[in-house]
């Protein structure tokens, strides 16, 4: 797999660098109540001071009285085949006739247990650097400041670390001043070698030890001012990590550091210790000014306001971590992105890409949030790896059409695992809604007929051809499932169709039929219109409840909420549609409620948000933020699953360290400030009545429009939206309270004093001010 990484030239941003700054991009910065802040480095790997650029990251924290940056690059894998997976037995229609036999533990042995028991493919770490502390000078800070993303390192005797991993390039930048005597950096190496406790059972949680990777151990050389570390993988694959610095001044050291991958004798990216060579024919000061210009453009693109200061913080930390783990011609988030474990181990459930919930919820905040070229990565990967898919389709399922496994490796292929899950039927179809919402959201015309519609083209097929008419005459799964009800047990497999495998079915025929007819294609609109029609309602309890499956009302506390995908995310059950909806909306949350948190982890409450942002209660999505920022997240803000504080916010209190429940924060949040995804934008829909002073510039709505308001005193006071596309648009708000001016290229069509519609030119403007 070639990933091309960064697409905006030094010369552009050394450009953007020299321009004076409008106050309206001054006023989107971080400001420094915002940052990470700490009064000591972190003494484990998963607390420390992160920087990253969506290929190459680092964490900076203490380990041993040693200063450590922990390496990694997101495409060094171990892409060995899955052993034993690939068998004879691996079919869906094999899967189908054990389940009417209810001899399931073949499956578990064949087609689950390979994950659990072998220790790759997987994420690999790729190293780290090491240095020397001040004798007997102690940490007096470790900051992250947020609006140029460097890390800030200061000892009691006046040395300073700072450090950034250059926001456009693959390489990571350190600055040392203040040293005193010599300066010897160390290259530590991951312990690929040694003894494996042959009685230890498989951990793909907790992470397997390394050395089961059977690796021989790779090379460390040092050559004056630089330091290079070779590793061999497996099947010809290798990595090399650099670093080399110079002294440029009494007491001033500056270095650089890199990784760079390489597959068989295709050597696709420039080696390591050639990357650091060129970097440093630079200055630390002349590549911070492009770095720090990328993110001051970066943070103009949205920002908001919020009288929470703990949810506001993290909101931004949120934008952070998004910013530093998502880039075009980077691989798209995995569970753990540009900060693999450095602890001797495998990183948890291996670092895969898992998209039967961790991929999908870590893009939300981008298409609100405006940040539609870097959720573009993620899209760039599906396409970059659909033969692959349709292979597997093809292998698994033996029908024609697009399928996606729900775990897989860097390249797309399946990994096995809980197979109700891991090999889904309907993973595309939630993929798909990721297409659409790019497509929604950014109007590009050209994205739609070149990748959107193709994309629902071949998924569609899938599901046309892999669901069968029953009894009634009505189209269902032949089994089906509800992630992770019943975890990987016979129990888990439905003999009809669950809510979440029908909610993504409907809404890719739904939504496919929305494009065609975009596109002009009325002959499949209609059919797919016609075979949406022949799929059931969804399973509800006589109090209109959204159950599992029909006969399976929901009555378990689980972390995944599955049954409710109709509400949130693909908003067919909306609560604009009218009282049965709405009914519907609040019994169902309601129940969600009643069950309760137990098995809950960090990213339920986070999606609980939104769920509660949608069904306008501003005071539930609140609470559900302030829990999780409070309880669920490690002190650097990284998403660690379990219940940190052990008050009885969820029974998991493990911190296995994955990013979903992050970006799915920064999501909420911003439903409960702008919605559009009823066909009308709504501002400040759901928040808490006591938030009576709020903000935000530049969120994006639906139809290519950039939305800003403001709120004070309990009352929205101003109002602007400008549009990317032309097009039409409409506001929901009470218009007589309301002076409405507008641009050159704008007009009303319409306005009954509740519901405003626009015509609107692109770049065409329309504000309103209180009256």
């Amino acid at each position: 797999m070639i990933y091309r990484f960064l697409s905006i030239s030094s010369a552009r941003l050394r450009h953007v660098g020299c321009i004076c700054l409008i106050p309206a991009l001054l006023a989107a910065q971080p400001k420094p109540g915002h940052n990470l802040h700490f009064e000591k480095l972190a003494n484990t790997w998963d607390e420390g001071l992160p920087l990253g650029n969506g290929i190459v990251g680092a964490l900076i924290w203490e380990k041993e009285g040693k200063l450590r940056l922990s390496l990694d690059r997101a495409d060094v894998w171990d892409m060995r085949p899955m052993a034993g997976l690939h068998r004879a037995e691996f079919s869906y229609k094999w899967v189908q006739e054990q389940v009417r036999k209810k001899d399931y533990k073949p499956v578990q042995q064949y087609l689950d247990a390979p994950y659990d028991r072998e220790p790759a493919p997987s994420k690999i770490p790729a190293g780290a650097l090491e240095f020397r502390m001040p004798d007997g000078a102690q940490v007096r800070r470790a900051d992250v400041g947020l609006a140029d993303a460097t890390a800030v390192v200061e000892w009691s005797n006046g040395m300073v670390l700072k450090s950034f991993v250059h926001a456009t390039r693959p390489v990571g930048w350190f600055r040392f001043e203040g040293v005193t005597g010599d300066f010897v950096p160390e290259m530590m190496a991951p312990q690929y070698e040694g003894k494996v406790d042959p009685g230890a059972k498989p951990n793909p949680v907790g992470g397997e030890d390394l050395a089961r990777l059977g690796y021989q151990q790779g090379v460390i050389k040092r050559a004056g001012n630089s330091i290079t570390y070779n590793q061999e993988g497996w099947g010809g694959f290798r990595y090399e990590v650099a670093v080399r610095w110079k002294t440029v001044a009494k007491g001033v050291v500056e270095g650089v550091w890199s990784i760079s991958s390489h597959e068989g004798k295709a050597v696709k990216h420039p080696a390591a210790g050639d990357v650091t060579k060129a970097a440093l024919a630079e200055n630390y000061a002349s590549a911070h000014a492009i770095h720090s210009a990328w993110w001051t453009k970066f943070w103009a693109k949205s920002s908001i306001r919020v009288p929470d200061p703990v949810i506001e913080k993290q909101w931004y930390l949120e934008q952070y971590k998004f910013g530093s783990a998502a880039r075009r011609g980077a691989p798209p988030i995995s569970l753990q992105a540009v900060w693999t474990a450095d602890n001797g181990r495998i990183p948890p459930w291996k670092g895969d890409f898992h998209h039967d919930l961790n991929t999908q919820l870590s893009y939300w905040p981008a298409y609100s949030g405006n940040h539609l070229e870097e959720a573009l990565g993620y899209l760039d990967h599906l396409d970059e790896n659909k033969n692959n898919y349709l292979r597997y389709t093809r292998d698994y399922f033996g029908v024609d059409g697009l399928a996606v496994p729900g775990v897989t490796t860097l390249d797309g292929t399946e990994m096995g695992g809980w197979i109700q899950y891991s090999l889904s039927p309907t993973v595309s179809g939630w993929l798909a809604h990721h297409y659409y919402l790019q497509w929604r959201y950014g109007m590009d015309r050209q994205f739609l007929k070149d990748r959107a519609y193709p994309w629902f083209r071949q998924v569609c097929t899938f599901f046309e051809n892999i669901t069968i008419k029953n009894a009634t005459g009505q189209r269902q799964l032949p089994i089906s499932s509800s992630p992770e009800i019943h975890n990987n047990s016979l129990e888990a497999w439905f003999s009809e169709t669950t809510n979440y495998d029908l909610a993504l079915i409907r809404f890719a025929f739904a939504a496919g039929a929305e494009l065609a007819a975009e596109i002009g294609d009325s002959v499949q609109a209609k059919k797919w219109r016609a075979i949406l029609a022949e799929f059931p309602d969804y399973a509800k309890t006589a109090t209109h409840e959204l159950m599992f499956a029909p006969g399976h009302p929901y009555n378990e506390s689980h972390r995944h909420f599955s049954n409710v995908m109709a509400i949130h995310p693909l908003g067919l059950i909306k609560w604009e549609d009218g009282e049965e909806a709405r009914q519907t909306i609040r019994n169902t949350l309601a129940l969600l409620d009643k069950i309760g948190p137990d098995y809950w982890c960090g990213y339920s409450y986070s999606w609980l948000a939104s769920l509660k942002a949608r069904a306008k209660d501003g005071a539930g999505a609140r609470d559900a933020l302030g829990i999780f920022a409070s309880a669920f997240c490690l002190p650097n803000s990284f998403h660690a699953n379990g219940d940190q504080t052990k008050s009885g916010l969820s029974k998991f209190t493990y911190r296995p360290f994955t990013l979903e429940g992050n970006f799915a924060f920064a999501a909420g949040l911003q439903e409960m400030l702008l919605q559009s995804y009823a066909g009308r934008i709504q501002v400040m829909p759901a928040i808490p009545a006591d938030w009576q002073d709020a903000a935000f510039h530049y969120l994006r709505a639906e139809g290519a429009v950039l939305v800003s308001a403001e709120k004070k005193a309990g009352k929205i006071v101003h109002i602007s939206l400008k549009a990317e596309k032309a097009g039409e648009t409409a506001i929901e708000l009470d218009s007589k309270s309301y002076n409405i001016t507008f641009s050159k290229g704008a007009r009303k069509t319409s306005d009954d004093g509740k519901l405003v519609k626009f015509s609107l030119a692109a770049g065409g403007e329309v504000e309103f001010n209180l009256k």
